[in-house]
């Protein structure tokens, strides 16, 4: 099978990745058919033997000499290190050796000292953050002075575009440890131990320990690799050949070139990260007209929307944009925290009752809530990556849509969830907006649309028409509600733009966005698009220019008394007749303009099954209401699902005069 991927005008190469699973194989050696649990079992014991290696590998390398040896990419002799850590760590002499009397080839501990390798090199950057964290340690660690912002910044590589959230945790971990030990530690290796191996294969390795080719069928492919027939295996003549059929997901292309996998274990299975490298169109950085904003939110996670940038530099919003809602899944999501916390706090407190005692009557208990706590974790992270996938998904379809080539996101990684209390400090914390960012570039890299972080300053303040200060308010049709949805300009002879805030932010955003363009930069470290900060005079012209109403040249002057209606009108769904026609699927739509009832939910939506989240209502509980601690959210269906709790539609806000503005009060 060919290499190499043949490139036309305007595409470039792109790696992703896909899931496998490796549901059988044969043993080349016996012919035997292996089943699924068999074939887990000698997968898993190569990988318990990388994972010793990787350990032992850590354990002797742990430290900040050995961690800045590997960083320099240089010997002490002066010679360059190679890129592939498998291959420095060899170069430094760092050899990972089998245990006494077991046997593995060369090619497994190739795997072993990548792994090891990757993970030392990923700790010189914790390193140097902590160094500086340490050599400018603050007065009061929990509120630092500007000055010392500055100089933490100045001693941190890359500290002028760090944000403070990661400067802030690692403040805290390491008054933590001084609480604790009564001083500082000297180094993050002292802080934190050695990571633990994970239990799988990497891809790090040639033909002579895995091979993976294509078959006749453009959808399957052929996995072999070199697994051992027992545990401890004692010479070469136990380890054989295993030929696996792998199904191919439909997201592989057929002229897609194939990589050898990463195998890992997940709920009992063996899945396969299967590698694989196609062409995609080029995504440009500049140059762009239609682009797509998106701004994140709370119940509301997404609001997007397209802007359009004409040759004369007006920029104008394409539409009223649209929301994605997701109330109903994050309430599911704090719910399990909830949970989760709850067995976190049994499980640690029969931990200290039982002390060193490994047969005291409570260890059986505790293995049980051991394995709660497990299955609740990945009930969370199976929830999460849905949701992140789905709300991606729908960003990038809303791009396509709009036939925008560029996506700009607020850029949140230095937003801190402070000031609003206990609940809501959480729940803004615990959002998935890093996943969702993630599977938003690789869904749109597919396509050749660009994914651009701008800056978020001011993005919900200002207004998005002439750049004055909103004032916020409660919904004019929804006075109940919770929050300050609402924006009003206060510039009423100018502007007096009122809307939803999330659809003056996507405004904002794109508009930012389109004007900046040109100062948009790929991060060294991890090669995403990004514009790092806002300039003042192209500031000034990122603002969204409304459009002239559109109005009818059909004269619709009155010539004729109104038609009388009756005082006595029949049902909304009998005032149009149904049309004659053809029973059956054809024809016309019966009762008129009548929209169909919505369809009834499953049996499972009756059930008592209420959807809390974390918030605690003010009031005690009234007949109708749910008890103290919970509170059905906007737009949740009980027992629906996932797919009815996230909701994808527009918005319909209705403009409502603003008589209230100039009065100075909003209550």
């Amino acid at each position: 099978m060919s290499r190499r991927l043949l490139l036309a005008k305007g595409e470039t190469s792109r790696v992703a990745c896909a899931r496998g699973v490796l549901r059988t194989g044969r043993d080349e050696k016996s012919g035997g058919l292996l089943s699924a649990a068999v074939l887990a079992e000698r997968v898993g014991w190569a990988a318990d033997l990388v994972a010793g290696l990787v350990s032992d590998v850590l354990a002797a390398h742990w430290n900040i000499t050995d961690v800045n040896a590997l960083a320099s990419g240089q010997v002490p002799g002066g010679r360059k290190l190679p890129s592939n850590a498998w291959m420095a760590l060899r170069r430094l002499g760092w050899a990972a050796a089998a245990p006494e009397g077991v046997q593995v080839n060369d090619r497994l501990v190739r795997i072993a000292q990548e792994q090891a390798g990757r993970t030392l090199r990923s700790a010189k950057w914790r390193a140097d953050l902590t160094s500086g964290v340490l050599a400018t340690w603050p007065a009061d660690p929990s509120r630092r002075t500007p000055e010392e912002w500055d100089a933490i910044r100045a001693a941190v590589p890359g500290g002028q575009h760090l944000p403070g959230s990661v400067i802030k945790s690692r403040t805290r971990q390491i008054a933590a440890f001084e609480r604790k030990h009564g001083r500082l530690p000297g180094d993050v290796f002292e802080a934190e131990a050695a990571p633990r191996a994970a239990r799988m294969l990497l891809s790090a390795c040639d033909g002579q320990q895995a091979t993976i080719e294509r078959g006749d069928d453009p959808a399957r492919a052929l996995l072999r690799l070199q697994l051992p027939t027992r545990p401890d295996p004692r010479s070469y003549r136990d380890w054989t050949w295993v030929s696996c059929p792998i199904a191919l997901p439909p997201t592989i292309p057929a002229h897609a070139v194939l990589h050898l996998p990463t195998l890992r274990f997940c709920q009992g299975e063996v899945r396969a990260d299967l590698a694989y490298t196609h062409s995609v169109p080029k995504a440009q950085r500049s140059g762009h007209r239609i682009a797509l904003g998106v701004d994140w939110g709370l119940n509301t996670l997404l609001s997007a929307g397209a802007a359009r940038l004409h040759d004369d530099g007006r920029i104008t919003a394409l539409g009223t944009g649209a929301e994605f809602r997701a109330a109903g899944v994050l309430a599911k999501q704090h719910r399990l925290r909830h949970l989760s916390e709850h067995l976190h706090a049994k499980a640690g407190h029969y931990q200290r009752l039982m002390g060193e005692d490994t047969g005291h009557s409570l260890a059986a208990r505790h293995t049980v809530l051991t394995g709660e706590i497990r299955a609740v974790s990945e009930r969370r992270q199976n929830l999460n990556n849905a949701l992140a996938r789905a709300a991606a998904r729908w960003a990038v379809d809303q791009a396509i849509t709009a036939d925008a080539t560029i996506i700009y996101l607020e850029d949140l990684r230095s937003l801190e969830a402070r000031g609003m209390g206990r609940t809501m400090n959480v729940r803004l914390s615990q959002q998935v907006r890093g996943q969702i960012a993630h599977h938003m570039r690789h869904l749109a890299a597919e396509v050749g649309i660009a994914v651009v972080t701008v800056p978020a300053r001011n993005t919900s303040k200002h207004c998005p028409r002439c750049l004055a200060p909103l004032r916020h308010r409660k919904a004019p049709d929804r006075p109940t509600t919770p929050g300050w949805k609402w924006a009003i300009c206060p510039d009423r002879d100018g502007c007096s733009w009122q809307g939803d805030r999330d659809t003056g932010a996507w405004q904002r955003i794109a508009a930012r966005g389109l004007t900046h363009q040109t100062k948009t930069v790929a991060d060294r470290a991890t090669g995403q698009m990004v514009i790092r900060a806002v300039v003042d005079k192209l500031e000034a012209h990122a603002v969204i220019t409304p459009t002239a109403p559109q109005t009818s040249r059909t004269d619709r002057s009155k010539t004729g008394p109104t038609r009388r209606r009756s005082t006595r009108p029949a049902p909304r769904r009998r005032r149009a007749p149904s049309p004659t026609g053809p029973s059956g699927p054809a024809g016309q739509r019966p009762e008129g303009h009548a929209p169909p009832g919505r369809m009834r939910l499953p049996r499972a939506a009756r059930r008592h099954q209420g959807v809390t989240t974390i918030s605690t209502p003010t009031s005690g509980p009234r007949p109708g209401r749910p008890p103290y601690g919970q509170h059905r959210p906007r737009g949740a269906a009980l027992g629906a699902g996932f797919h009815l709790h996230a909701h994808a539609s527009p918005p319909r806000w209705e403009t409502i005069p603003d008589t209230t503005s100039a009065t100075g009060s909003f209550s």
